[in-house]
């Protein structure tokens, strides 16, 4: 026999059927994970299995809880940064701390804090401080306004 496409057969015993679940009660299947009797059990009964499955997904996700706060977050500026970008007697604003990439974004609330040293005299408008940050800057001279 010549060989060709037509006559290809795999070899006995390589191949395996697949197994049809849920075909009645015998060994391959049984129940196929409807158990055994019920409007559940039998085929479109109450609105089909997709129900059941909707359950398990809704269990399975987390309960929202704690509290999310819809204020912005601070963006943080150190006093040290500001000494090595300013000069003598400029004014720094939210505005002036993005041209010097310090921020991402003056609209959002601005923060400095006091790590760093600061030798410079600064006039520091429109911006939070901590207690640290805002005897730094007066030490050396600069005037601190919210």
């Amino acid at each position: 026999m010549a060989l060709s496409l037509h006559t290809l057969h795999p070899k006995n015993g390589s191949r395996k059927s697949s197994v049809r679940i849920g075909r009645g009660l015998s060994k391959k299947g049984t129940y196929s994970g409807r158990g055994a009797k019920g409007q559940r059990s039998r085929s479109g009964g109450k609105s089909g299995l997709r129900l059941k499955g909707l359950r398990v997904v809704m269990l399975g996700t987390p309960k929202q809880r704690g509290f999310t706060s819809l204020a912005q977050p601070f963006q943080v500026v150190n006093v040290g940064s500001l000494s090595k970008v300013f000069i003598e007697g400029q004014m720094v604003t939210p505005r002036t701390l993005k041209e010097k990439q310090l921020i991402s974004s003056p609209s959002r609330p601005v923060k400095i804090l006091g790590k760093g040293e600061i030798t410079i005299k600064v006039i520091v408008k429109e911006c939070r401080f901590s207690a640290e940050a805002k005897a730094k800057i007066e030490k050396a001279g600069g005037t601190v306004t919210p």
